[in-house]
């Protein structure tokens, strides 16, 4: 036998025991997964590594590669009332699954291992936790005027993306410093394993093809974590999803500072219907010093979206987004997917029924903390997944309710 068929036999052995693109799976770990000088093994089946901060991932990018590291914002948010009724039904989330089991020393990161099953998932290792691509029509409009937007289905501009179904409340017409939400914590029942389910703020920048994004919130994702537990999250891209961002930290980019949270780790406790009520607080801001956008969630400080990522979010952002997101290849599709958004009830549900946004606050050049001047609901399929702003009394503070149960008798 020929050495060149040996090595063929040899090759098809390999192919077929490992797949297709193993030696790129290789690839891909050993980028994700850095030396850890402490591992931490979660109750939950998640290992979490113990990074040195300053050999991070996110310093591969070609953007960062003399990025002087900020260890904390040089600008502050600021304080907001919470008006979340205190009947003792509601909690803050304060921490996470796996820091029952440890917690990892300073100058080191919390990061969540990748395994070789996780990137099998997806399409291909490069496009291993990646959004499909988006656009958003109406921010060609934001960048053009100012005013009073109202956002429906007919100057969004149809078409929308095949595989995207979103429920928001959005704020347009001004420049925008940072924006900011108590988000109710649920876990979406049915989330099929093709499909993600998110609840989460989005600010929003730049052209409608080839948008600017930096968003945060709670997911429930089986195609990136191979389960159904709700995760923290976060997400950016510069050209709407086409080439780059990612989720988390599955790819250069954004700095984590924190010890006390991982990306993409389990959160717990969840909301039930009529029950308990918990959620977080999560705030993105401009450190206008230097064009950092900084992320708080739970009272921690995150990490941060260095500026020089961007272009349009460098200075501000033309749009903010509260709401909820169904990723599937089976929306707008009959049948239709039946994973549900937020806690699968309607939105017309209302308090500790359905999911919600509450506090709802941006920050714009006054520098003030305010509820937005202008704000439109939106649903892409409202038969499957609807919105609701709701006041209790004409001087309350609103409640943005979304979601719904995907597949129904209305959407079939």
């Amino acid at each position: 036998m020929s050495l060149f068929l040996m090595f063929a036999i040899l090759f098809g052995f390999y192919s077929e025991a490992y797949g297709k693109g193993s030696l790129d799976i290789d690839m891909k770990l050993k980028a994700l997964n850095k030396p850890a000088l402490k591992t931490i093994k979660s109750e939950d089946g998640d290992i979490i590594d113990c990074i040195d901060i300053y050999k991070q991932h996110a310093f591969n990018h070609p953007a960062l590669r003399n990025h002087k590291i900020q260890m904390k914002p040089s600008v502050e948010f600021g304080a907001m009332k919470t008006t979340i009724p205190n009947n003792g039904s509601d909690g803050q989330i304060t921490s996470q699954i796996w820091s029952k089991s440890g917690n990892c020393p300073t100058g080191t990161i919390p990061v969540r291992r990748v395994s070789r099953e996780d990137i099998r998932r997806a399409s291909s290792p490069s496009r291993f936790g990646k959004k499909p691509p988006h656009r958003y029509s109406f921010l060609d409009n934001a960048l053009q005027q100012k005013g009073n937007f109202n956002i429906t289905a007919e100057n969004i501009n149809l078409p929308r993306p095949k595989f995207i179904s979103e429920a928001v409340l959005i704020a347009l017409g001004y420049n925008y410093l940072g924006a900011q939400s108590d988000i109710n914590v649920w876990n979406p029942p049915r989330v099929q394993a093709s499909d993600y389910s998110s609840s989460q703020i989005w600010l929003l920048g730049g052209l409608s093809d080839a948008f600017e994004s930096i968003e945060a919130g709670w997911a429930v994702n089986p195609s990136v974590f191979g389960d159904s537990r709700t995760r923290l999250f976060i997400y950016w891209t510069i050209d709407g999803y086409n080439q780059t961002g990612c989720f988390n930290l599955l790819c250069s980019g954004f700095v984590q500072t924190t010890t006390m949270f991982a990306l993409g780790a389990a959160i717990e406790p969840v909301s039930t219907p009529s029950q308990t009520q918990y959620f977080f607080t999560a705030s993105m801001f401009l450190d206008t010093n230097n064009g950092n956008w900084w992320l708080i969630c739970a009272n921690n400080v995150i990490g941060y979206w260095p500026g020089s990522l961007f272009s349009y979010l460098k200075h501000s952002a033309t749009a903010v987004q509260w709401g909820g997101e169904v990723h599937s290849p089976n929306v707008r599709k009959n049948p239709h997917t039946i994973t549900s958004m937020g806690s699968g009830q309607w939105a017309s549900s209302l308090w500790a029924e359905a999911s919600c946004h509450t506090n709802i606050r941006i920050k714009d050049y006054s520098l003030q903390i305010k509820y937005p001047e202008y704000l439109s609901e939106y649903a892409d399929e409202y038969n499957c997944y609807s919105t609701n702003l709701n006041r209790r009394t004409y001087k309350s503070e609103p409640y943005f309710y979304f979601g719904g149960p995907g597949q129904n008798p209305r959407c079939p």
